[in-house]
């Protein structure tokens, strides 16, 4: 017997945007990006990443990532992630929220405007372009800076966004403990999806988030 196949965390999303789009419904709270690994396998994933010092921020430009692109329909990436990751949103007939509330998982702050909710690149693209995507093609870097698939992409509050940066775990973790966990496997996952490197004091930081908070 040929066994289902799953749809795509993306799929799934546009889905949603659809619905809304089509009824005018609000959409009910997902409140999280795909899930992460489980420990074993991010401890395997960890592993796995090639270990090597940071790389030049030398060229980089955000605008090397075509970013925020469209999804599906009036929907670009950011406006999918405020769908996923709200309570109660409603959409207007540009996909862009209208009403609705969403919860920071770095700092539990909410907020009610969607203009102060911040979709945060887990792996931010400087960094991302430090551990390699410096060689990738634009359409790459763009499918990266707007990957649904993977837990790259999280709506937090613009504070801890900002404080954040472009921090790996070896300088920054969200001031919520409670998803220094999640936070650690979603970094990981996606780095190992991506194939970008760690530098050792980021490696060390991963291990010991895995070890004390999983």
């Amino acid at each position: 017997m040929t066994s289902p196949v799953r749809p795509s965390a993306s799929a799934i999303a546009a889905a949603l945007s659809a619905l809304v789009l089509l009824a005018g419904a609000a959409v009910p709270a997902h409140a999280a990006p795909p899930p992460p690994p489980s420990l074993s396998e991010s401890r395997s994933q960890l592993a796995q990443l090639p270990t090597e010092p940071e790389g030049s921020s030398s060229g980089y430009d955000r605008d090397l990532f075509p970013h925020w692109s469209p999804a599906e329909g009036t929907c670009n990436a950011r406006e999918t992630v405020l769908l996923r990751d709200g309570s109660g949103v409603e959409v207007g007939a540009d996909c862009y929220p209208v009403s609705g509330t969403w919860t920071s998982p770095y700092d539990g702050s909410t907020t009610s405007d969607p203009s102060e909710a911040s979709v945060d690149h887990m792996v931010a693209l400087s960094e991302a372009w430090k551990s390699g995507a410096d060689t990738w093609s634009t359409a790459r870097r763009e499918a990266f800076a707007n990957d649904l698939d993977t837990p790259q992409l999280w709506a937090v509050s613009v504070s801890s966004n900002s404080s954040k940066g472009d921090s790996d775990p070896a300088d920054w973790m969200p001031e919520r403990t409670a998803v220094h966990c999640d936070y650690a496997k979603s970094w990981i996952r996606v780095k190992h999806e991506w194939g970008l490197s760690a530098d050792s004091a980021e490696t060390a930081a991963l291990e010991d988030v895995l070890d004390s908070a999983c």
